[in-house]
């Protein structure tokens, strides 16, 4: 069983807010979860949240993966280190300088 710590949308329409969740990978987003371990209020200026970082750790030392957008809420809260996040980056070629082209003559 694949264990991710992703985001649970909660909240009206138009008016999101977030559980932070433990759930079967296979599970939909605010479907069947294991356990909550936090939240956050992106609508707050700046952003609210709150993480119960005794339960995180333990998530994670068991094997849990957490999603991107919990990946950063857990980095600033200094419970991992930085790592390379799957989505919204810019690829290698992008971030490379544009080499001329070789002169033939």
């Amino acid at each position: 069983m694949a264990v991710r710590i992703r985001l649970r949308r909660t909240g009206g329409k138009g008016q999101p807010s977030y559980r932070i969740v433990v759930a079967d990978s296979r599970s939909p987003r605010d479907g069947r979860f294991i356990e909550t371990i936090g939240h956050y209020n992106p609508r707050t200026d700046p952003a609210t949240y709150e993480i119960d970082e005794q339960r995180a750790r333990y998530w994670l030392s068991v094997g849990a993966q957490p999603s991107d957008p919990v990946a950063r809420l857990l980095e600033k809260k200094g419970l991992i280190a930085e790592r390379k996040l799957r989505y919204n980056v810019a690829s290698a070629k992008e971030k490379a300088p544009a080499q001329p082209a070789a002169e033939e003559g």
